[in-house]
């Protein structure tokens, strides 16, 4: 992999993160493209995940600090607490997924477009009937509350597949709920960041293990985790608004049009 091809994938992880697109299934797109294979691709994987999680705490960091300090600053229970209570309840179904079938999701990875055109077309679903489902509300919603937290870590457990957008599942489950969409972009992106960090601290012991080292040089895995830092930036605070405005439609249309891109040239 040279920079110039760190510099695009780098690119395509930092906006599609948290833009609800699939940042695993864009990536698959991307290599496949690129022409990048082999150890190096899991190399890549790693850091440029790394940076989009650090993306995700400048731009929420006022929220993270937030909640760093109600919960652990004082013992009495405040809203604070109540709102990472939430968010450990979401982590529920990614953790049994991580603990009991991690070999079987890590062998969907790698074996062609076919599975990341099919899940992208179920994201362009979820995404389309959440739209739908916001329009057709007649109330503002509500809070995220711990059966809405769950649902939406259910959601975040089936993410897991590539194509299958994690921002795209659980914000489009979290306002199928009911959750009111000022809310729910922010809670979808502060209830990986637990799951990210550690699964990114495993994968960069591996790393420096020389497990997953391949050939991945300095230069591309700085360009590419520089890349994908800054548009995580621009794409996390993007997503919000967008949410906010109810603008979810085109980004199914999107994921139809490029889920079925995919599985065209897969069977043709």
């Amino acid at each position: 992999m040279n920079w110039l091809q760190a510099l695009v994938l780098g690119i395509v992880q930092g906006l599609t993160e948290f833009l609800p697109v699939s940042s695993s299934g864009h990536l698959e797109i991307g290599q496949a493209l690129l022409g990048t294979s082999g150890e190096e691709n899991l190399s890549f994987a790693i850091i440029v995940h790394v940076a989009t999680v650090l993306s995700t705490l400048v731009v929420l960091w006022r929220e993270v600090s937030k909640l760093f300090q109600g919960t652990f600053t004082t013992w009495k229970w405040n809203a604070e607490k109540d709102y990472v209570a939430k968010i450990l309840v979401s982590m529920i179904p990614v953790f049994i997924v991580g603990m009991f079938f991690k070999d079987q999701v890590e062998a969907f990875f790698g074996n062609g477009l076919l599975l990341v055109g099919i899940c992208l077309l179920v994201t362009a679903l979820l995404l389309a009937l959440s739209e739908w489902m916001l329009n057709k509300r007649k109330n503002a919603g509500h809070e995220v509350g711990y059966k809405d937290a769950f649902i939406i870590g259910l959601a975040q457990a089936c993410a897991v597949l590539p194509g299958l957008s994690r921002s795209g599942s659980t914000i489009a489950t979290g306002l199928m709920c009911g959750v009111k969409k000022e809310s729910v972009a922010q809670f979808s992106f502060l209830m990986v960041l637990i799951p990210i960090l550690g699964e990114a601290f495993l994968d960069l012991l591996k790393l420096l293990g020389g497990e997953a080292s391949g050939n991945l040089d300095l230069v591309p895995a700085a360009v590419g985790f520089i890349a994908a830092f800054l548009t995580g930036c621009f794409a996390c605070r993007f997503m919000i608004e967008i949410v906010r405005r109810q603008r979810l439609i085109w980004f199914a249309v999107y994921c139809a049009i490029i889920g079925s891109v995919a599985i065209f040239a897969t069977i043709s």
